[in-house]
């Protein structure tokens, strides 16, 4: 790692080959987690660096990176990096036309990106799914990189919209630099601590476009030799089951985030009935040691799991209500405060001593006071040197270097600054957002109805959310509607206006130079708001969202439509709307009734209602522990194998092309009777068939696992017995039919992760005829997310004993045929997938 006066972050980037096989990325992938070692991660930007010389880039050219947080975003940055070419950032939800901008602004040569935005702007992109390919001919050896010196430009970060002239603040070496180099001489005075709980894993949520999301994702992790996990959903019990699973330490996030996870420890209290206890608990933990509260709350910390400890707030103001509901029960709260133009930090807490309601004590090598009235000013190399915009470059700071935040703060004696609120015109919404009222004027202005309009933030929990306030031509709200949403469709997901109000005077109050007096169009809105609900945009509404999934258009009003017959909603379609519902919503919907529903207005009313529990099925793990494993092979190998060759001994045709593969693999089945699996075991090789997992339907599970109150005190015994046998000796997991079968796919990537080949009988029920069913659609959805090979079996001859009611038969009357290994790409469309599999089954006919 780099000494304490680097004069680049090349030394820096160099200790990312140091780190060696310690994983420093773990991401999900459909399915699946992927790890990346620290070491891999340094010779791919090797590979990046060399790729972006050869298309002739040079240092101080610039390049876009427009995609989620993921390991190649970061070997793309570093690739970057270590050649001196300048970064540009993009967050992922811009659109299109603000890219293009950014572009033309900088001059961008070549466009890392996601999938989704490869053909916009029209510059030569690389795809960040597939970067690794891209550059895999490249010599991975460390890249001598040009003299580089912390006066260089690293890369430059635009804080304006999408409909406003982009304003990018441009980022050196020495500004990053003087952020780490303070925190790593912290860091190594509890170096010697962290080997007790290494490797340390942070669950970071913030996108890395942004600068404190790099902070906390590229450049402190490596200090610690610490491993940075991405997720892609923010549902609650996704990020609940994420920490637990992937043994989380810290969680990096942004205040509603964190307020969600409250709300959702808060409603499972209320569900399980002890809302009171828990309130007395809360109240008596007040004063007492952190141990104290943490075993006090130990039934709430085992869902987050026992190596969890803290939560990292940034890009916004923590409430305090917040901040003290997880220090009670016993977590660490670390609020850190800074800006774009700061590269990050200015004040942070440290993570041993923190004080509620503080943003902390200032960074070392800052200079900040506070001015008289109280806005916080910042001097100090971490300050960026310039703006550009226009292709012009002005300075950030003021003449005397000062750097005027329009933060209001106050200081203690103790040298601690609490947050008092924002002069400048911007709203930072509680999702770290800037969101600039130009940028939103300027998408209202033009709109039918409209005469003129401002934006305003409105105060929410110490951030806010912006408001449009409209002078309408005399139209009605339907018309101020309409143009609001118009505007929205044109701004991304997180600048998009959810509140409007119509100004009722002729015009706004103004001040001499007929500039629209801000302060007290706020006050009058606020006012006016109290209890308004915010109005939905048409892509926010339910019909407004299946337009989005489907491509096909809808009615926001059409509440009546039919989702089958009217909107032609596939059984995939279901499961992304499900999805995206829960995601935006912040809420769990119930599986079965949502599955049921059959129009728009039954969907709306289950969101209305929308903290139902799911309905969860028990996927349970020690079935794989390497006892339970050991048993189930003993039992198999000297009880099932004897008696399946004894009834019906198999005829195996196809073995050999299994040859070369070595898992995990997903095997596809046609499925015939409830005992399949007793012939598709000894046809498989040893290496497959000790590990592995069986997907069963979820609800006879359920059955079994627990049994109708109605039945005899025997039959429930029976049933019990029935379940903990076919779990242990056949190492099933539930695939519902109704609902809930998401869930089981993310177990089945749960499983390949550590090595378990997979079978699942696509068909869902067995055969009434001997004949085959159409696949169900979703074993489309599960290949391609699972990313393995598939292997597609046939069973013939076991209908005929099924029919005749037959136990034996002479050898060779089943037959079980293996066909050609297939490997499906990340573009198919699941349902293409469903029905090749299919097919490739169906063609696989015994001699």
């Amino acid at each position: 790692m780099p000494g304490m006066a680097s004069e680049s972050l090349l030394p820096f980037v160099r200790g990312y080959a140091a780190r060696g096989d310690e994983i420093a990325v773990r991401q999900r992938r459909g399915y699946r987690m992927e790890s990346w070692s620290y070491r891999r991660i340094a010779e791919e930007s090797n590979r990046v660096a060399r790729e972006l010389e050869a298309r002739g880039l040079r240092k101080g050219d610039a390049v876009l990176l427009w995609g989620t947080s993921s390991a190649e975003w970061i070997i793309a940055f570093l690739g970057c990096l270590v050649s001196g070419v300048v970064v540009v950032p993009v967050d992922e939800g811009s659109t299109p036309a603000f890219a293009d901008q950014v572009v033309r602004e900088v001059g961008a040569k070549i466009l890392f990106c996601s999938a989704a935005h490869r053909e916009r702007p029209e510059i030569p992109a690389i795809e960040l799914e597939s970067l690794c390919e891209a550059v895999g001919r490249r010599d991975g050896s460390a890249f001598p990189s040009p003299a580089l010196t912390r006066q260089d430009t690293l890369e430059i970060i635009f804080t304006s919209g999408t409909t406003a002239e982009p304003r990018g603040v441009a980022i050196s070496h020495g500004n990053v630099l003087a952020n780490i180099e303070p925190l790593q001489g912290e860091i190594e005075k509890y170096l010697r601590y962290e080997r007790l709980v290494h490797p340390l894993r942070f669950l970071n949520t913030l996108p890395l476009s942004h600068v404190f999301g790099q902070m906390l994702g590229i450049f402190i992790p490596p200090m610690l030799a610490a491993t940075v996990v991405f997720y892609d959903s923010f549902k609650p019990l996704d990020i609940f089951e994420a920490i637990r699973r992937e043994r989380v330490s810290v969680l990096i996030s942004v205040p509603r985030l964190i307020e969600s996870l409250r709300r959702e420890v808060e409603r499972q209290v209320e569900q399980d009935g002890r809302t009171k206890a828990f309130e007395k608990a809360f109240a008596e933990s007040e004063h007492e040691h952190f141990l104290r509260r943490w075993w006090r709350f130990r039934r709430i910390r085992s869902q987050l799991g026992w190596k969890f400890w803290a939560f990292i707030s940034g890009g916004a103001y923590l409430p305090q209500t917040t901040e003290k509901f997880w220090h009670r029960l016993g977590y660490a709260v670390i609020q850190g405060y800074g800006m774009t133009e700061t590269t990050s930090l200015i004040s942070l807490n440290h993570p041993f001593h923190t004080a509620q309601g503080s943003i902390g004590k200032i960074f070392p090598g800052v200079e900040v006071r506070v001015a008289e009235n109280g806005e916080i000013l910042v001097r100090g190399e971490n300050v960026a040197s310039a703006y550009r915009s226009h292709g012009e470059t002005r300075s950030v700071a003021e003449s005397d270097g000062w750097f005027r935040t329009g933060d209001i703060a106050e200081k203690d004696e103790a040298g601690q600054l609490y947050f008092k609120g924002r002069s400048k015109n911007v709203i930072v919404t509680s999702a770290g957002m800037n969101v600039y009222p130009e940028d939103l004027e300027k998408a209202l202005r033009g709109k039918s109805g409209v005469r003129d309009c401002v934006v305003v933030g409105l105060e929410k929990h110490g951030n806010e959310e912006p408001c449009a306030v409209l002078l309408m031509e005399g139209q009605g709200s339907e018309v101020a509607s309409a143009a609001v949403q118009a505007a929205n469709q044109t701004l991304p997901e997180y600048q998009r206006m959810r509140q409007w109000y119509i100004w009722p005077e002729n015009d706004f109050p103004r001040t001499p130079t007929q500039k629209p007096i801000l302060p007290r169009i706020r006050t009058a809105v606020r006012e006016a708001m109290t209890g308004t609900a915010p109005v939905d945009t048409s892509e926010e509404s339910v019909a407004g969202l299946i337009s989005k999934i489907t491509g096909r258009a809808a009615e926001p009003s059409s509440t009546d439509a039919n989702l089958e017959t009217n909107l032609r909603l596939s059984s995939l379609d279901r499961v992304e709307l499900l999805s995206v519902l829960e995601q935006r919503h912040q809420v769990n919907l119930n599986e079965t009734e949502f599955q049921g529903a059959t129009t728009v207005g039954q969907i709306e009313e289950l969101l209305a209602h929308g903290t139902a529990s799911p309905v969860r099925h028990v996927y349970p793990t020690w079935p794989q522990t390497r006892l339970a494993t050991l048993f189930r092979m003993a039992v198999y190998y000297t009880l099932a194998w004897p008696a399946t060759y004894l009834m019906a001994a198999p005829r195996v045709r196809g073995r050999a092309n299994l040859k070369d593969v070595h898992g995990p693999v997903l095997v596809v089945s046609n499925h015939v009777t409830y005992l399949d699996i007793a012939w598709i075991l000894p046809a498989l090789p040893a290496r497959f068939r000790n590990r592995l997992a069986t997907a069963m339907r979820g609800e006879r599970l359920a059955e079994m696992r627990r049994p109708a109150r109605g039945l005899h005190w025997f039959e429930r015994f029976m049933e019990r017995l029935r379940y903990v046998l076919v779990v242990s000796l056949f190492n099933v997991f539930p695939l519902p039919k109704e609902s809930g079968f998401l869930q089981s796919f993310h177990f089945a990537g749960n499983l390949a992760d550590r090595k378990w080949n997979i079978l699942v009988f696509p068909e869902g029920l067995t055969t009434e005829t001997g004949e085959m069913v159409a696949f169900r659609s979703g074993i489309g959805l599960l290949a391609k997310q699972l990313n393995l090979p598939v292997v597609p079996v046939r069973l013939d001859g076991l209908y005929e004993l099924k029919r005749d009611r037959r136990l034996l038969a002479w050898p060779g009357t089943v037959r079980v045929t293996i066909g050609q290994v297939l490997r499906f790409g990340p573009n198919q469309a699941p349902e293409a997938i469903a029905k090749e599999l299919e097919c490739r089954v169906r063609e696989l006919q015994p001699d």
